[in-house]
This record gives C-alpha cells, sequence and structure tokens, in this order.
C-alpha cells in the first residue's frame, strides 16, 4: 500500500556538542515504503521478552524499548540521535538560546567559578554581579573541588526560585552573599567592539533563534560608534553551529543578494534545496527582515568593507557555512585552522509532546559544489592560536575522528589506493603532536589549575585576533610554520 507521511519537522546543522536545529518544514517521506523485515522484528520481540522474563532482575518495560530505540539510532552516525523526554527539553532549550537560571557566562579559575560576565538585563547584571566576581559558595554547597557542569546544575532551576551566591570580590578584597531569583534567561551568541580604531571585532559563539537579531542590533550598534571602520573581524572560532537559517541569514548581511550559500542534498525531495541570499530562504513565517534593516541603517557598509574570518578545528557545521560561502564568493579571507569539518543536516521530527528524533538527512555543500564532510573549510591563511603555535589543537576532536562518521562521498577507496608514506608519516606526526600536547596540557594544568590555558578570544593577547587586523591592515601575517592541511580519508569497502 502507498502511503504519504507527513511529519512536522526541524532541519539541524551542528556539532557534536554543539545545539542544533533549525527552520520548520513538512517532510515528506518516499511514496512507497519496503515491505517490514518480520524476521528481524519477530527476533527483537523475541529478545524483548526473554529479558523481560529471564533477566537476573526486574526491568522496566518502557526504559527497554528507549534504549532499544536510542541503540539503533545511534549505531547511525555520531549526530543522528533519540531525544527522551529530559534530552528533548535540553536540546530545544540549546537551540531557542533560553534557560531558567542566574545569568551570567562563567570560567574556572583556582577551583572556583569566575563570572566572565553577566548577561545583560539578567538577574545577576542587576544583583550588580561583575566579570572577574569569583563564587565561592552556591547556596550550602562550596565550588571548591565541583566540575563546571556541576556548578551549573547547583545555579539553574525552576523560575521565580532564589539561590544564594557567595561572591568574593577581588578588587575590593572582600566576600559577600547576593540573593538572586532565577529566571529565564535569552542567552547573547553575539558580541561586538571596536578593537581599535577602524576595526571591529564581530563574534558569534552559536546560531541560535535570536543571533541574527542580536547580530543586527548590535552590528548597528558599531557601526553609530564609527560610520568610516576600515575593516571587520567575524570570529567564528569553537562555534559548534546551529540554526541553519541564522548561517543563511549571517551569509546574506555580507554577500550580494540571490547569490548561492548552500545546497543540500539528501533521499527525500525535500532535502534536495539551494539556500541564497534572499530573504525567502532565511525569514521565518511572518518574521521582519534584521539584515534588510541593518543594510539599509548601515547603508549597506557590511557588502563592501574588507573582511577577515577567524575559523579553528572547533569551528563546525553552521559557522562552516558561512566561511565557506564567504570564501568560495572570495568575500572574506579565512585565517585559522582548519575546520571541524560537520558537513550533515540533521531533520529533528517529535515523536511526542516530549520525544524526538534527530536524523542525519542530507549532506550540504559550499556554493562551488565542494562537501566539506569529515573535511572542513580550509583556510586561506593558516595561523596557529598562538605565536608558540598551535599549543592544544592536536587534543580536540574532529568530524574525521568520530567512530561512524559519513563520509563525504569522494572518498578513495583504501583498497584500491593504498596510503602513501607521506600520509603515514603525516598520521604519525599527528599522533605525536597528540602526545606531545597532552604531556603539556598535564604540566599546565598542574601549575595554573583551573586556569585558562589559551587567550581569551577578543582580548589583547589574543594572536589569531592581531594576525587578521594585520590581514585588515595590508601588514605582515605571521603565518603558521606547522600547520598542514589533512589528507582527505580513505574509507573501507
Amino acid at each position: 500500500m502507498s502511503h504519504k507521511l507527513k511529519i512536522a519537522g526541524w532541519v539541524a546543522v551542528g556539532a557534536v556538542a554543539g545545539a542544533l536545529t533549525t527552520v520548520q518544514l513538512q517532510a515528506v517521506a518516499r511514496n512507497t515504503l519496503t515491505p517490514l523485515p518480520l524476521e528481524e522484528l519477530q527476533q527483537l520481540a523475541a529478545v524483548f521478552g526473554m529479558v523481560k522474563t529471564d533477566y537476573v532482575e526486574p526491568v522496566d518495560e518502557k526504559q527497554l524499548i528507549s534504549d532499544a530505540i536510542s541503540g539503533m539510532v545511534a549505531s547511525l552516525d555520531p549526530h543522528s540521535q533519540y531525544f527522551d523526554k529530559k534530552s528533548f527539553k535540553e536540546f530545544r532549550e540549546g537551540t531557542s538560546g533560553r534557560f531558567v537560571g542566574v545569568g551570567i557566562e562563567i570560567t574556572m579559575e583556582d577551583g572556583l567559578v569566575k563570572v566572565v560576565s553577566p548577561i545583560e538585563d539578567s538577574p545577576a547584571f542587576r544583583a550588580g554581579l561583575k566579570s572577574g566576581d569569583l563564587i565561592t559558595k552556591i547556596d550550602d554547597t562550596a565550588v571548591k573541588g565541583l566540575s563546571i557542569n556541576d556548578a551549573v546544575k547547583l545555579m539553574r532551576g525552576e523560575p521565580r526560585t532564589k539561590v544564594l551566591l557567595t561572591i568574593f570580590r577581588k578588587d575590593e578584597n572582600r566576600t559577600f552573599p547576593v540573593t538572586i531569583t532565577r529566571e529565564e534567561i535569552k542567552t547573547q551568541s553575539v558580541k561586538t567592539k571596536v578593537v581599535e580604531p577602524g576595526y571591529a571585532w564581530v563574534r558569534v559563539s552559536q546560531f541560535q533563534d535570536r543571533t541574527i537579531e542580536d547580530f543586527s542590533r548590535k552590528v548597528e550598534a558599531l557601526y553609530k560608534e564609527d560610520p568610516k571602520l576600515k575593516g571587520v573581524v567575524l570570529d567564528l572560532r569553537n562555534d559548534p553551529g546551529g540554526l541553519l537559517d541564522a548561517a543563511v541569514a549571517l551569509s546574506a548581511a555580507f554577500l550580494p543578494e540571490n547569490v548561492t550559500v548552500v545546497s543540500t542534498n539528501g533521499q527525500l525531495a525535500d532535502s534536495k534545496s539551494v539556500y541564497t541570499a534572499a530573504p525567502q530562504h532565511y525569514l521565518r513565517r511572518g518574521g521582519t527582515d534584521p539584515i534588510k534593516r541593518l543594510s539599509e541603517n548601515t547603508k549597506g557598509f557590511l557588502k563592501t568593507v574588507p573582511l577577515v574570518v577567524l575559523v579553528n578545528e572547533g569551528s563546525a557545521s553552521a559557522s562552516e557555512i558561512v566561511a565557506g560561502a564567504l570564501q568560495d564568493h572570495k568575500r572574506a579571507k579565512i585565517l585559522g585552522s582548519q575546520t571541524f569539518g560537520k558537513g550533515s543536516v540533521q531533520t529533528v521530527r517529535p515523536l511526542g509532546p516530549d520525544t524526538g528524533l534527530k536524523l542525519t538527512t542530507a549532506r550540504y555543500y559550499t556554493p562551488s559544489g565542494k562537501s566539506i564532510q569529515a573535511t572542513g573549510i580550509v583556510p586561506d591563511v593558516m595561523v596557529d592560536e598562538t605565536l608558540e603555535g598551535n599549543v592544544f589543537a592536536a587534543l580536540r576532536t574532529r568530524e574525521a575522528d568520530l567512530q561512524k562518521h559519513l563520509g563525504n562521498g569522494n572518498e578513495v577507496k583504501a583498497t584500491e589506493t593504498p596510503m602513501t608514506d607521506a600520509q603515514r608519516a603525516a598520521e604519525q606526526l599527528r599522533e605525536q603532536e597528540r602526545e606531545v600536547a597532552r604531556k603539556r596540557l598535564e604540566e599546565e594544568s598542574k601549575k595554573n589549575p583551573g586556569q585558562r590555558l589559551v587567550p581569551e578570544f577578543g582580548s589583547e593577547k589574543d594572536f589569531q585576533l592581531q594576525q587578521a587586523l594585520n590581514q585588515l591592515k595590508g601588514q605582515p601575517v605571521i603565518v603558521s610554520k606547522t600547520q598542514t592541511t589533512r589528507p582527505p580519508e580513505k574509507k573501507e569497502n
């Protein structure tokens, strides 16, 4: 029998640790469903029955089924995932950029939680917390010895509940308590500043629901501060991805109208798409166009201002879409390190009110038709993260390092073309670099527990940012002497 299943879904792009969803659409399944493998289904039912009756302890039937679904989906690739009630809620929070908490960006220092900055108009902001404040206790729990994730869990909670933070403020050499009422927080995924006269830094840390609105508002403020900007650095380092429509919109801010930003290809008809720098490919239904407003209010300066894009091994998916589009259209110079290499698209389909399925449904391609899956974007100029080199980059996992990762469709079969001596040597060198980086990380962590081991993005000590500014000014750039492009991977038959 022929069936047509119309399932509401979200198309998603993002890295393993990223928050990953996008535009709602109607995904139409293939007209003809292949017959179900009855013998295998009977085996599954038989195993379920045996586990239920024969296992040494009673088992939860619903949990068994949930785990079976999780295992089936997890066997496909690293980005397909079954969402139970808890993980679906966390997923939605991540993509919306909203959660319930006190509203601070944090890191660890000397085993304590350090406030990087309070989020604008959050409870912590209104309570007077400042950058550099150290949190020593959360309610009655001492922070020393907690992981950063444990500390976050203690500070989050239900709306309108209170949490008592004990603060040590270094510059005033005093400790004091602050009671904060939790509320829904809207995270800021965009930061901007004029780093020196005539040059601006724009950082996008993730592509969320509010990213483009925040981007437009903050860039407009930059332009008002200095209408004669001579160059912009777009910082996409460690951006794990996020919403596809946000990536298209950000690209559209810099590109001519209607040029191709990204294309996708998969089994379903709806997965074969071309997205251009046009409102119909990034606007939500009934929404206003912040990119058009930005262009009008800034006289279109983003279309022509000299542009450098910073990327690294942590730049993935949606951020790779932007970097690839700007590179292919020769709109920007890409500086940094070869990117993560996640070139697949996920569709998120609700299975009920509290559960869902995130399934890889397509690969995406840059305007020139390149798949970056398991390869990444190769910068125009390779630049290390510090003057001493890419100190800990060797420890960062990339798409090609993940088990069961999707190939890009252009792999050379290992049985047909053996690995060359040069490729073998490159693999050995990478493993040696990992070992050196591991030892150094251990040593640095012992010397400075909880300290930031590489300079903060956007700070005066940010080496890659300084090289990006040199590129914009036409001054010499200190190019990496050690970075090389990772060779195309070989897939076994």
